[in-house]
């Protein structure tokens, strides 16, 4: 049996999951947790990564990385870490997201130029504030680098030339997914000089070696590995809800939307990965557990208990301000508020039927690409809600499939390893097994979700 190994560095935590490479069964697995905020000295990835994997790696063959995306990195010209990575939720670089997209244009010139529109969470606009923000420590860095290129690097064994692959590259707001190539103005504009960027290998390739001889993958950003690890074709939507609520869809083709709200991603397969991500998802319905002193077993038995519609409760979900509408400095807001219906279980199912509206609105702005929609695939921890299961299908106008838990961004990047060891033409076929989840259609819920986001907006820019 030939033995593979998946990492995710995600927000939270690291998962290695260690499969068997010609049907992807999961053999070994273990996590080590990150500590919660926006930036975080990359050492201490790489230690949790040691944790993660200690007793799992004997006798694996190849190993790929899957990483939060959009994060920076910065090293100087001995590659030491210069200052904490900015994480993706950062959102100080706000303003300078605004100042480079009039700076180059407006919103059509960079959709054009690299399928997005900046926002906070780019990197692009994480240069711009970190030159801004702190000079001298600006004028150090030599190599700029995101999450899962620095832990790639960290693992080869020659030290060779830092990598990243299209789908991690396609988020950083000054790499194009339709020229494949970087933006080396955009750079420029951005950071005030050019700097040294990694290499961008092709899906399949082998970028090295680890010390003890095992292949390394080329790894990709989180949503690509989870794109991969559920083996999404073409008609089919992944909504990953986690810290972050992200919706993506296989597109043959690059997508440029000048309204920002989808990104023109590339994927882990040498296609496209056109993308519309919210802040604001899992930790919605954690926090309002946390305020009714609940659970969140008991939050979905309140939330199912409810009627849908919540008896006219309307939870806007923007906690931690959002991305998707542009809103960093927006808050949450609760509408339609009466002594008849502020209830724990209205209030319960506020909460799930608010944060699945915004990944409603997403999917809204896929369809408006011309990005078939014709079966959702369910994915993250608040998957395994039984409330947002219940929900998700009565909201989102397409038949939705829960697959079975799994790390799919570590399984990706495992089977990402796999197809890099086998040097064939295409991937290897691993199955996963799905949930098919029904519910009756309530699009007077979304439609009162989208009169009270519009009928807000004004108050929260």
């Amino acid at each position: 049996m030939t033995l593979v190994a998946g990492v995710d560095s995600s927000t939270q935590s690291t998962k290695v999951v260690v499969c068997d490479a010609d049907t992807g069964e999961v053999l070994r697995e273990g996590r080590a947790p990150h500590p919660d905020g926006t930036e975080v000295d990359p050492r201490v990835w790489w230690a949790a990564w040691e944790q993660a994997s200690a007793g799992l790696l004997d006798g694996v063959a190849a190993i790929g990385v899957g990483g939060q995306q959009q994060g920076m990195i910065c090293l100087d010209d001995a590659g030491e870490v210069v200052r904490d990575a900015l994480l993706w939720n950062d959102t100080r670089s706000a303003q300078a997201a605004i100042d480079l997209t009039d700076e180059f244009g407006g919103p059509k010139a960079w959709a054009d130029a690299v399928g997005l529109v900046p926002v906070a969470s780019f990197t692009v606009t994480k240069l711009r504030w970190f030159a801004r923000a702190e000079p001298q420590l600006a004028a150090r860095t030599q190599t700029v680098l995101l999450p899962h290129d620095w832990l790639t690097h960290r693992l080869r064994a020659d030290g060779g030339a830092p990598t990243t692959d299209r789908g991690e590259a396609s988020g950083t707001g000054y790499w194009s997914a339709a020229a494949g190539d970087y933006r080396r103005d955009l750079v420029r504009l951005a950071f005030g000089r050019d700097v040294a960027l990694p290499r961008v290998a092709g899906p399949a390739e082998v970028v090295g070696e680890t010390a003890s001889g095992a292949l390394l993958a080329a790894g990709t950003g989180d949503t690509m590995g989870t794109a991969f690890g559920v083996g999404l074709r073409p008609g089919e939507v992944v909504v990953s809800l986690g810290t972050s609520g992200c919706v993506s869809g296989v597109s043959e083709m690059p997508t440029a939307d000048p309204s920002g709200l989808v990104a023109g991603y590339a994927d882990a397969t040498g296609r496209f990965l056109p993308l519309v991500c919210t802040l604001n998802a899992a930790r919605v319905l954690v926090t309002v557990a946390d305020l009714l002193g609940r659970s969140l077993a008991e939050l979905d038995e309140l939330a199912l208990s409810a009627p849908p519609g919540a008896g006219g409760l309307t939870l806007l979900p923007y906690l931690d301000g959002e991305r998707t509408p542009n809103l960093p400095d927006a808050r949450g807001l609760l509408a339609g508020i009466t002594r008849a219906n502020a209830s724990a279980a209205n209030l319960a199912r506020a909460a799930v039927e608010g944060m699945l509206g915004g990944i409603a609105d997403a999917l809204d702005a896929l369809r408006a690409q011309d990005v078939p929609i014709d079966r959702v695939l369910l994915v993250g921890g608040a998957a395994q809600s039984r409330a947002v299961r219940a929900i998700a299908p009565a909201l989102f106008g397409a038949p939705v499939s829960v697959p079975r838990p799994a790390e799919y961004v570590a399984l990706g990047a495992a089977r990402q390893a796999a197809w890099a060891l086998s040097g064939a033409a295409e991937p290897p076929q691993w199955p996963v097994e799905a949930e098919e989840v029904t519910a009756a259609a309530t699009p007077q819920v979304h439609e009162r979700y989208v009169d009270v986001r519009d009928r807000a907006l004004p108050l929260l820019t």
